[in-house]
């Protein structure tokens, strides 16, 4: 079983939210857009085949380990936007049902390094996407589950610049 890449924190529940198309058009594209939990997880699924096919098997196990915090963020993300009056639909705008999730926004690099790279790249646009989310939310409720998710990915972003230093060497 694969262990999760998380902090030791609980993370907030969606008991009692309400519809708020505010929030809601807030943090949807962390839902299902390129630069979204969804994009994430199957960037380090797919990333995480090529390290395990040239013998870095504990680097496949970290991106793996990494994928499933992304599903758990997928998870609360979609009962989030659910709960605040969309269906999770696989869009960056669920409640407008356009702008569908594609996967051609996997990076679908040549190299391992690039691999690392981009995935560095993607903790990178996330942090700033949740940074700037909780700057423009008022629900204090979505901020604790953005904040909670936000945690994760700083813990992600160093786990994985320790790996892409560790390789180059």
């Amino acid at each position: 079983m694969l262990e999760p890449i998380r902090v030791n924190e609980p993370y907030p529940t969606t008991d009692g939210l309400t519809p708020d198309a505010y929030s809601l058009r807030i943090i949807s594209p962390a839902y299902a857009s390129s630069v979204s939990e969804l994009n994430a997880i199957l960037q380090y699924v797919y990333h995480s085949f090529f390290f395990n096919k040239n013998c870095y098997v504990d680097l496949a196990k970290l991106l793996k380990g990494i994928a499933v915090t992304e599903m758990h963020h997928l998870d609360l993300l979609g009962e989030t936007v659910l709960a605040l009056g969309a269906a999770p639909i696989y869009s960056q705008y669920p409640s407008c049902a356009f702008n569908f999730y594609s996967t051609k926004y996997v990076a679908y690099s040549g190299s391992l390094q690039n691999m690392l790279e981009d995935d560095i790249l993607g903790e990178r646009r996330a942090i700033a996407a949740y940074r700037k989310m909780l700057g423009c939310l008022k629900n204090e409720q979505v901020k604790n589950i953005i904040s909670r998710i936000l945690a994760d990915e700083v813990l992600h972003l160093e786990k994985l610049e320790s790996a892409l230093a560790e390789f180059n060497r």
